[in-house]
């Protein structure tokens, strides 16, 4: 069955289109945009916070755009066991709607992070399901505010439920995240955030395809 792939845009939103790309020109997917003010995810079987910017990330990231109305669909939609998915700054969205744990702090070294990376699959969800522990997926990130954190106690239940879905590997932390945490999901495995961008990673031309996989499992 082809999944109808809704997309939310913010002011300031700039992966967008690249989602838009990957879901219906590679996947060939129905993708409708939303908009911040909206109140319909309309009829979305799979539903994307994209990367890029939103308004009042300079209070604090994904703060205000957390406050934004299309956010209480997105609640709804995710509490009835719809998919998810926030990349970058969707996923500090996600976290800042307390739809996922934890906050997304500034780089542990001061500056903005941009440059490829490899990640590797910690977890099952809707975002690695078939694709086995350990698995590298080699994609860019670009953020100023990636940092992972989260208490001791939210860190060790993540952990012992299975919810830390992408890790960075070993000794390539862009950021200072906790744990090396790059991507985590909820209890339920249908609401998954991270910050790497797999959109920029799935055709060869853009100097890798691995980041399709993510795109197969949820699209596919």
């Amino acid at each position: 069955m082809t999944k109808k792939v809704t997309v939310v845009s913010f002011p300031g939103t700039n992966c967008d289109h690249d989602v838009e790309h990957v879901a219906a020109n590679l996947f060939g997917c129905p993708v409708k945009t939303v908009w911040h003010r909206d109140l319909s995810l309309e009829d979305a079987d799979v539903v994307f916070l994209p990367g890029g910017f939103a308004y009042g990330d300079y209070l604090r990231t994904g703060a205000l755009a957390a406050l934004s109305p299309i956010m209480s669909a997105v609640k709804e939609f995710a509490a009835n066991g719809g998919t998810v998915i926030g990349i970058c700054n969707g996923f500090q969205i996600l976290c800042e709607a307390q739809i996922l744990p934890g906050a997304l702090l500034p780089n542990s070294h001061g500056t903005f992070c941009s440059r490829w990376l490899t990640m590797e699959v910690a977890g099952a969800s809707v975002a690695t399901q078939g694709l086995a522990p350990g698995t590298h997926i080699s994609c860019p990130v670009a953020h100023g505010e990636g940092n992972y954190f989260a208490e001791e106690q939210v860190l060790n239940e993540l952990q012992a439920n299975d919810q830390i879905t992408f890790r960075y590997t070993s000794g390539d932390n862009p950021n200072g995240s906790a744990r090396d945490i790059a991507g985590i999901c909820n209890k339920a495995r249908n609401v998954v955030g991270f910050m790497p961008h797999p959109e920029r990673a799935c055709e060869l031309l853009l100097g890798s395809d691995s980041g399709r996989q993510i795109f197969a499992n949820l699209l596919g």
